[in-house]
């Protein structure tokens, strides 16, 4: 199977789609998803995060993400009160279960694979 690519236009450039959130300030979207059964397909793409109302997301899949840029203030919070001032070039595993709050005064970026179909955020 020949490798697939996506230029920065359509991939890192451009804003994914919004996610429901309380502030309607969140957005996520797939790039590429793996050619496997359901259950075991592995998703990638871009996250964003905008300030405004933070989003409490609990993971039903695990997920990983890299941070790519910030502005402001960026802090990802779990269920235990773990808080994370992140930075550019930080890497995040989720195990499933897992409860983040994601909040920020300017906004984040990050690429982010996860063991979950495409288009399930």
């Amino acid at each position: 199977m020949p490798m697939q690519y996506k230029p920065a236009a359509e991939a890192q450039q451009a804003k994914p789609p919004q996610i429901p959130s309380p502030g309607n300030n969140s957005f996520l979207g797939d790039i590429f998803t793996s050619d496997a059964p359901k259950d075991k397909q592995i998703s990638a793409g871009f996250y964003r995060q905008e300030k405004g109302e933070p989003l409490v997301y609990k993971y039903d899949y695990d997920e990983m993400k890299i941070i790519l840029e910030v502005e402001g203030e960026y802090t990802l919070t779990d269920e235990t009160g773990h808080k994370v001032s992140v930075s550019p070039g930080d890497v995040f595993y989720f195990p499933k279960g897992t409860t983040i709050t994601f909040e920020t005064t300017g906004y984040g970026l990050a690429f982010f694979t996860g063991l979950r179909p495409n288009g399930t955020a």
